[in-house]
């Protein structure tokens, strides 16, 4: 699948992302990682924002202007109505180039759904547009290579990729970042989220 099925996927099913249960989902995570930038405050990035800003009010809460990214049409337009001050992008994260630098960026459940041989370079351009001393964290599937799949569990097609633990913590070295935590956060699933971190200049 193509971005731009990925989004029509995510259209359909948009507003399931604003049901209650979803109001801790990651949460905790976000408040080990915000505990990297102690000093707190600066410019976040939201990347595959949706329309649950459970992820905004905390980043808020710590001092944060946030700015979301999401490829999705009808998840940006809801996201808008819940926050309509904010700055949100309707693009491809395989495509979109960041032109500011953000000292906290997130990308829960999200940066998965790029296609395989295109996520390398995402995670190294969400890697560069970190400030020194910015903090990225985001998820994948620990598995030990690389591995795409495709499937309905939550209605329509969805695709997903992950490029492996190895490669992933190579890539992120390799774009000038240090792996601050990885978890195993869901087993027995194989959910996996990483913390990286810019080195202050």
């Amino acid at each position: 699948m193509q971005p731009a099925e990925i989004a029509d996927s995510y259209d359909s099913i948009a507003h399931q992302w604003l049901e209650p249960h979803l109001t801790t989902n990651g949460i905790r995570q976000h408040e080990h990682a915000l505990k990297f930038r102690p000093s707190g405050g600066g410019l976040a990035l939201d990347v595959g924002c949706g329309c649950n800003d459970r992820l905004r009010r905390l980043l808020e809460s710590h001092g944060y202007e946030v700015e979301g990214i999401d490829v999705s049409a009808q998840m940006i337009a809801l996201a808008k109505t819940r926050n309509p001050r904010a700055t949100f992008y309707h693009a491809d994260v395989c495509e979109w180039m960041p032109t500011k630098k953000y000292d906290f960026i997130t990308a829960w459940d999200s940066i998965w759904h790029v296609p395989l041989n295109r996520s390398e370079g995402v995670l190294r351009r969400l890697c560069s547009a970190l400030t020194p001393g910015g903090v990225f964290i985001w998820t994948t599937g620990g598995l030990d290579g690389p591995e795409e799949k495709q499937d309905s569990a939550m209605g329509p097609p969805v695709y997903y990729s992950v490029l492996g633990i190895p490669q992933t913590l190579q890539t992120v070295a390799d774009a000038g970042c240090i792996c601050r935590h990885l978890e195993y956060d869901q087993l027995p699933e194989r959910h996996v989220f990483l913390i990286a971190q810019k080195p202050e200049l």
